[in-house]
């Protein structure tokens, strides 16, 4: 689905067929990498169906292990 409507959005954000968990989003007809919590004022989260999530959780994972070693070498 190229573009879908506002009212898709609403109703892929509630639906809770779509949650794992009741926290992590799994959606395939969502392109979306970053989607909005079922409560917005939570923030956003990752659509785990997407390709790149992964990427993005293995690069935030790479990046703070790095910071967390180069903070213990110079310690």
């Amino acid at each position: 689905m190229e573009n879908p409507g506002k009212e898709i959005l609403e109703e892929w954000r509630k639906n809770p067929k779509y949650w794992k968990w009741k926290m992590f989003y799994y959606n395939k007809e969502d392109n979306r990498l970053l989607v909005d919590k079922p409560n917005p004022n939570y923030g956003t989260t990752l659509n785990f169906a997407h390709r790149k999530s992964y990427f993005f959780l293995i690069g935030l994972f790479f990046f703070f292990g790095l910071v967390v070693f180069t903070f213990l070498l110079n310690k």
